[in-house]
């Protein structure tokens, strides 16, 4: 599933990687897909702030893949 609310091409907040590290544990490969879950949720419901947050968690969940695949 592809990040359609991306505003960002990269994020560097400390509170996007420890909510990737969280989602992470609890759902490993998977954990890209429930965030952004989470945005489509918070967009429907016209939550604009949230979604955007966790769509930026759902990028910074699929660098983090990238980078430890490129390692």
């Amino acid at each position: 599933m592809s990040n359609v609310w991306q505003h960002k091409p990269s994020i560097d907040e400390p509170e996007f990687d420890a909510m990737a590290i969280v989602l992470e544990a609890k759902h490993g490969q998977f954990a890209a897909e429930v965030a952004d879950f989470f945005s489509a949720v918070h967009f429907k419901n016209g939550d604009r702030d949230r979604s955007d947050a966790w769509a930026d968690v759902a990028e910074r969940l699929r660098e983090r893949e990238n980078e430890r695949l490129l390692d």
